[in-house]
């Protein structure tokens, strides 16, 4: 076997190959971070070795600075393995005593771990969707974040220039009430609409719900109103809604792209669960990547942080262990979420959680027993394929 060992970083990498012998086919070299030096690289791994099935190529996962670097090896047909820094870092103390730290070492720390017969997992084309899946839900999850705190600035603004008119609708941010404000920003603004406009207005952006009546009602409470009238919060006001109908607008397009992914590149049984929706289920799998990477559901529960942490020493021991909290957030985030709506559809998921509260659980505690069984479940059928079968 060869084994190259590749430290990244943003302008060159570094590299060094060996046999399974031990024998060092090329001392630590460095190669630029552009196609003349990809190329150089695979020019060597081709000297030493006809038969790819028989090169290992380990590289350190640094985020966007290997994804190029990752496509060209994948591309060459080359079985390559992303590795944890972490574990790196560890492997490399394990073998001296010496604080030794430089990227040459890494380079050559990597390629012995992977002959070392450490239980790696190669990257696969499964692997690459789910990054780009990952960078999607991510890229969704920051955008829905932003928007969320730009609706509360609407929802301030709102009760400073026009404070009535959040009891006359079911909610601020809908479609008619942001066209009202964006065009009527307070309610001296409303006071002084022509009718015939505000009613043609709301009539337009509600399709019907909204007419002449509502008009009335929202400008005889603008008359009354105690807002402020001040035009520094009347502009921010339109403006805010008009980022927040960008940032809707760029959101839907984020989802589109997801669901293509999930329905050409994954097709996972995990939208066969009621209540999972594309949104979630894509978050969940990208999350947690390839499943044949852990051996039991356990073990996503503790990548996602949701195992009960455990404290002993001595005779002490935690009665009321809490959850670790350590793993990936974005996993956490989407695994309740979907939790809470997979109770609500599903019949043997609500009864679980009734179950778990009729205990005497604390919602949360419940709802966390409820996602526990739901990760079971989700690892079950990615196992196995199969879609999802009621029990009730």
């Amino acid at each position: 076997m060869i084994y190259v060992g590749i430290d990244v970083a943003k302008d060159t990498h570094d590299c060094f190959i060996t046999n399974s012998d031990g024998e060092v086919l090329f001392k630590a070299f460095t190669i630029s971070n552009n196609r003349d030096g990809f190329e150089s690289l695979f020019q060597r791994i081709e000297s030493v070795s006809d038969d790819f099935s028989k090169v290992k190529v380990g590289l350190e996962a640094t985020g966007h600075y290997s994804y190029n670097l990752l496509g060209f090896l994948l591309d060459k047909g080359l079985t390559t393995f992303v590795i944890n820094p972490l574990h790196t870092n560890l492997y490399r103390k394990s073998l001296s005593l010496r604080k030794t730290k430089t990227d040459k070492v890494d380079s050559r720390t990597i390629a012995t771990m992977m002959m070392s017969d450490m239980n790696l997992k190669s990257y696969s084309d499964t692997s690459y969707h789910n990054e780009e899946l990952k960078s999607l839900t991510r890229y969704r999850f920051d955008k829905v974040k932003e928007r969320a705190k730009l609706k509360s600035s609407v929802s301030r603004l709102a009760t400073i220039l026009f404070p009535e008119l959040e009891k006359l609708v079911p909610t601020l941010h809908i479609i008619s009430v942001y066209a009202l404000l964006s065009e009527f920003p307070g309610a001296s603004h409303v006071a002084s609409a022509h009718l015939t406009r505000l009613s043609n207005l709301l009539a337009e952006v509600s399709k019907g719900r909204y007419g002449k009546d509502t008009a009335i009602l929202f400008r005889e409470a603008a008359r009354n109103s105690i807002g402020s009238v001040m035009p520094a919060k009347s502009l921010e006001l339109k403006h805010t809604i008009r980022l927040i109908q960008e940032l809707t607008a760029e959101i839907d397009e984020i989802e589109l792209a997801i669901k293509q992914i999930m329905d050409e590149e994954i097709q996972s049984p995990i939208l066969t669960i009621p209540g999972i929706s594309y949104r979630m289920g894509a978050m969940i799998l990208a999350e947690i990547g390839d499943f044949s990477r852990f051996d039991s559901a356990d073990k996503i529960l503790a990548y996602a942080g949701m195992s009960p942490s455990t404290y002993q020493s001595g005779q002490l021991d935690n009665c009321y262990s809490h959850m670790e909290k350590r793993g990936s957030r974005y996993l956490r985030y989407a695994l309740y979420n979907a939790t809470k709506y997979v109770c609500h559809w599903d019949e043997a998921f609500g009864a679980y959680l009734e179950k778990k509260r009729s205990e005497g659980k604390h919602y949360n505690v419940a709802l966390s027993h409820a996602t526990k069984k739901l990760v079971r479940l989700i690892f079950a059928m990615e196992r196995s394929g199969q879609p999802y079968r009621a029990t009730i």
